[in-house]
C-alpha cells in the first residue's frame, strides 16, 4: 500500500506536506540557496537569498510534484499522461524514466526547444499540439480517456501541490527568518504548495509571500480580482511556463487566504531580470525563472530597508544565454 493512499482527501496542509517530502526524497536534490548583498543587484536593501531551483533535475522545480504523484497513486499499465508548457512535460518524463513507467506527453507549440528536446531523451512519447498549454491539456484528456492512462496535472492536484510545497519546507530550514518570499506564479502549482506549508506563520504575520506574474499572463490576478479563477491572457516571453488559460481551482482558496499580493511584471523586465542573474551571478534563468528578480530590479516590489528577502529562481531550461568568451 503506498504510503499516502488517501492524498486525495483532507486539505493540503503542512503535516501532509511534510509526509510527502519524506516519500520524494531519495528523488529529488535539496537545491542550494546564496544568500548576498542586495547591492550587487543594484537593490536598495540589505540581504536577499534566492532558491536555486534550477539546480533542480531537470532544470526547475516540477520534479517534486512529479514523483508525489508517481509514488503515491496507483499507476495503471498505461502509464501516466501529462500536458505541459514545458518544464512540467520534463518532470514527467524524467520521473517516468527513473521509476521505470510509460509517459506520454504534449506540449504546444510555444513549448522552447530545450524543453522539447529533454523530453525527447527521457524517452517519453511526445505530441506537440496547439499553440497553448489549454489545447495541449485537452488533447492530452482525449488520450487519457482513450488509454487509461493516469493524468499527471501540473499544477491542479493535490498530489502536484504537496510535491511543490517540499520546496517552502526545504527552504525554511535553509533560511528560516525571512519576511518575504516571491515567487513566479503559472497555474499556482508551487506558490500554493509553499504557502500551505507557510500558513501558519503567515496567520501569525510572522512571513509574507507574494507572487510574480507577467503583465501578458496575469492568470492570479485576475482570478483574485474576480473572486474565482477566470479565463486569462496566455502571451508573453514566459509563455511555455507562466501561462495556462486559468489557475487552479484547488490552489485558489490557498491564494486568497495566504497571499499577501501579487505584483505583474513586463516582459522587458523579465528579459533585464534574466541578464542581470547572468552578469552579476552566473546564474542562467529562464524567463519564469527570473520573474521574481523581475519584480525587485523593476521595483515592482520594494521591500524595506531591513526586509529579509527571499525569491525562488524555479527554473533554468534556456538556451537564450550569451556564452561569449571572456
Amino acid at each position: 500500500m503506498s504510503p499516502l493512499n488517501q492524498t486525495t482527501a483532507g486539505p493540503i496542509s503542512a503535516d501532509r506536506i511534510a509526509t510527502t517530502e519524506r516519500v520524494i526524497r531519495p528523488y529529488v536534490r535539496t537545491t542550494p540557496v546564496i544568500g548576498i548583498a542586495a547591492g550587487d543587484l543594484d537593490l536598495p536593501f540589505e540581504r536577499l537569498w534566492l532558491k536555486l531551483e534550477l539546480c533542480q533535475h531537470t532544470g526547475s522545480f516540477k520534479p517534486r510534484g512529479a514523483f508525489a504523484n508517481l509514488l503515491t497513486r496507483a499507476v495503471p499499465a498505461a502509464g501516466v499522461v501529462a500536458a505541459s508548457g514545458g518544464n512540467h512535460g520534463v518532470a514527467v518524463a524524467y520521473a517516468a524514466h527513473t521509476l521505470g513507467i510509460p509517459a506520454r506527453v504534449f506540449v504546444p507549440s510555444v513549448a522552447s526547444p530545450a524543453k522539447i528536446a529533454k523530453i525527447r531523451s527521457l524517452g517519453a512519447h511526445l505530441e506537440v499540439i496547439g499553440e497553448r498549454y489549454a489545447e495541449a491539456l485537452e488533447a492530452s484528456r482525449a488520450w487519457q480517456a482513450q488509454s487509461g492512462a493516469l493524468e499527471i496535472h501540473a499544477y491542479d492536484s493535490v498530489e502536484t501541490l504537496l510535491g511543490q510545497g517540499s520546496l517552502g519546507l526545504e527552504l525554511e530550514g535553509q533560511v528560516p527568518a525571512l519576511d518575504t518570499i516571491l515567487i513566479a506564479v503559472g497555474g499556482g502549482g508551487l506558490i500554493g504548495g509553499v504557502a500551505a506549508w507557510f500558513a501558519d506563520r503567515i496567520a501569525r504575520g510572522d512571513v509574507k509571500i507574494i507572487g510574480v506574474e507577467p503583465e501578458t499572463a496575469p492568470t492570479l490576478k485576475l482570478a483574485l480580482d474576480a473572486g474565482e479563477p477566470v479565463d486569462s491572457p496566455a502571451g508573453g516571453i514566459a509563455a511555455d511556463s507562466l501561462a495556462p488559460k486559468r489557475v487552479g481551482q484547488l490552489m485558489f482558496p490557498i491564494a486568497q487566504q495566504s497571499l499577501d499580493r501579487v505584483v505583474l511584471v513586463e516582459d522587458d523586465a523579465i528579459r533585464d531580470a534574466q541578464r542581470t542573474l547572468w552578469d552579476r551571478l552566473r546564474i542562467v534563468a529562464e524567463p519564469g525563472g527570473a520573474a521574481a528578480v523581475a519584480a525587485l530590479l523593476s521595483r515592482r516590489y520594494i521591500p524595506a530597508p531591513h526586509e529579509r528577502v527571499g525569491l525562488v529562481v524555479c527554473g533554468g531550461n534556456t538556451t537564450a544565454v550569451n556564452f561569449d568568451a571572456a
